[in-house]
């Protein structure tokens, strides 16, 4: 039995490894697309790309029903945005960050995208879907204007080098203010001028006069991803910062200053730390990667808020 049962396992791994054919899965984005006034007579500009995120009303597998409100209404009835206008639809679940990046990517690929004027809006579940896209993948965009929607506080520093407008009605009953007050006031230590207009006597449709308001697209257009530019700061500030710093007793940073710059080593891992003011260096130009030096020692801004403190 023993001769036979072997052979025949062979026999039948080897017929199912035979019987393995090639297979794909593929995910299906559905969005409107409106291209500028101008974008096909001059095949080397690259333009602003707005995304717009529609409410919860206009999900679904009817692409039209995305048309209902905001940009792609305005497009529809003969609005001109120079702007390449994009207004994704969701499924039933609501906004997928993840998703929405693979998108942008997928734009950047196939259209002029110009990669430092990136925006973002939306309205309701779209105004949520906004402020989630803007702290997960912040160095993605120039600007974002989210409409009576809300996200989490505790991600605001993520977000503290993207401009911000947002938009709430003070009546409304669907989304309480309350959650676009909690991110702004989270936002506002990072910026203080921070944009946010409350229409006292407006419920949830707070989009229509946002939306209707000329001045918001001149806004967007006059934004640029951040970028970190190099500063020359004096030498003694600079060597004050050198020196070892600890967190949890157990993580151990060590900064040398020399040319100008830090040079940051933990473990194995080294970087250089450039100023971009007396107290923020950062290694990465458009990266929300900064170095923020304050009394008690200093924060690394990747990831969580990690706080080190200097030890000698």
């Amino acid at each position: 039995m023993k001769s036979l049962f072997v052979p025949l396992l062979l026999l039948l791994g080897f017929t199912a490894a035979a019987q393995q054919t090639p297979a794909r899965f593929s995910l299906d984005v559905r969005y409107l697309l409106s291209l500028p006034e101008g974008y096909n007579k001059d095949t080397t500009k690259q333009w602003p790309l707005l995304i717009f995120l529609h409410g919860s009303g206009e999900s679904g597998m009817e692409l039209a029903r995305v048309a209902a409100h905001g940009p792609p209404m305005q497009i529809a009835a003969g609005k001109k945005l120079p702007f390449i206008v994009v207004s994704p639809q969701s499924d039933f679940g609501g906004w997928d960050a993840g998703l929405l990046h693979r998108l942008l990517l997928d734009l950047k690929g196939n259209y002029r995208v110009d990669n430092d004027r990136v925006y973002m809006t939306g309205l309701s579940m779209g105004g949520y879907g906004t402020w989630e896209f803007a702290s997960r993948y912040p160095n993605e965009l120039a600007a974002i204007v989210p409409i009576c929607g809300g996200g989490r506080p505790s991600d605001a520093w993520k977000m503290r080098n993207i401009p911000v407008w947002c938009f709430h009605g003070a009546l409304d009953n669907a989304v309480p203010l309350s959650a676009s007050v909690s991110m702004i006031e989270a936002l506002k230590p990072y910026q203080p001028n921070i944009k946010f207009t409350i229409y006292p006597e407006t419920g949830h449709d707070s989009w229509v006069a946002a939306y209707n308001n000329d001045s918001l697209y001149t806004w967007l257009l006059a934004q640029r991803r951040h970028r970190y530019k190099q500063v020359a700061i004096a030498p003694a500030t600079l060597a004050k910062y050198s020196g070892t710093y600890v967190r949890n007793k157990r993580d151990t940073v060590v900064l040398t200053a020399g040319d100008g710059v830090l040079q940051m080593q933990a473990g194995q891992h080294k970087e250089t730390l450039k100023p971009a003011s007396d107290s923020v260096f950062f290694w990465v130009e458009q990266a929300p990667a900064d170095v923020l030096f304050n009394k008690e020692g200093f924060m690394i801004r990747v990831r969580e808020q990690e706080q080190f403190k200097k030890v000698k």
